[in-house]
């Protein structure tokens, strides 16, 4: 099968390998300018944008456009294997092939004699593992945990970690007193900057810890923190444009309106907001 004809290929166990081609000619000699210019760092932010909306048609349980999504994350995939490809470093087969050795090396209870009996023993399994395999044993616990990922998330991987040898809140409302406490330390670093205007690193810190405990709350309660953020999110424009368009019906523009207006508008926004 020439180039052409693979590209046209509607076989539907090729089209991975319908992928790899078209991709390579994009950013082979004739193809696209804009592909061809791409490196690893210029599409760092469209894997991260792709990842995000594959997420975001999961939590609408959008199958149509998780389907598109999905593979537009798969592009991001190629995209990268082919660039470092062309560079001389590696390609998609070995990417496919790496991670294929890992499942099989981290499943030892299914491709071995090793035994678990739950969740929990798969789960510490794999980390021993891992910690085994990139040769992690004589560093700190933390070490590496979450690295790269965004900060809330981040931070319930290094607690959940740490909960598993023991250094854990007992319950839930140990951490909501803590909370108050972390909260109060905050109001304790804010009369510097009501007389300055300035952040200080103290109030940074402080303030990073309150974050910090919270999502250990969530955790606690088996509530993933970016998705609790996200559902927060959402709710704030929902409403936020209930108020918009309830002044509009007033008459009243956005940047016009007062603080007292709109905090009128946005309890009824609540209230209807169910």
């Amino acid at each position: 099968m020439n180039d052409t004809e693979m590209i046209e290929c509607a076989d539907p166990s090729r089209q991975m390998e319908r992928l790899r081609e078209i991709m390579h000619r994009l950013r082979a000699p004739g193809g696209c300018p804009w592909d061809a210019e791409q490196t690893h760092e210029s599409i760092v932010p469209n894997l991260i944008e792709e990842a995000y909306e594959t997420v975001d048609t999961i939590k609408r349980g959008d199958m149509e456009h998780m389907r598109e999504e999905l593979g537009d994350l798969l592009l991001q995939v190629v995209f990268h294997s082919e660039i470092a490809e062309g560079n001389g470093h590696f390609n998609f087969d070995d990417v496919a092939r790496e991670i294929s050795d890992k499942l099989v090396r981290r499943h030892p209870h299914v491709y071995a004699e090793s035994v678990v009996g739950d969740t929990d023993g798969v789960l510490n399994q794999w980390d021993a593992i891992k910690r085994q395999e990139k040769g992690t044993e004589q560093h700190p616990y933390l070490y590496g945990v979450g690295d790269g990922l965004p900060g809330l998330l981040k931070a319930a991987k290094l607690q959940k970690k740490a909960s598993k040898v023991g250094f854990d809140w007992p319950d839930a409302r140990s951490i909501i007193e803590k909370i108050h406490e972390e909260l109060n330390e905050v109001v304790e670093e804010l009369s510097d900057y009501e007389e300055t205007g300035v952040v200080s690193k103290a109030l940074e810190s402080e303030i990073g810890d309150l974050l910090f405990v919270v999502v250990n709350l969530a955790r606690k309660l088996n509530v993933d923190p970016e998705v609790a953020i996200d559902l927060t999110n959402n709710k704030f424009v929902r409403r936020f444009s209930l108020v918009e368009s309830r002044l509009k019906e007033r008459g009243v523009e956005l940047d016009a309106a007062t603080l007292a207006v709109m905090e009128e508008e946005w309890i009824a926004a609540k209230k209807s907001d169910v």
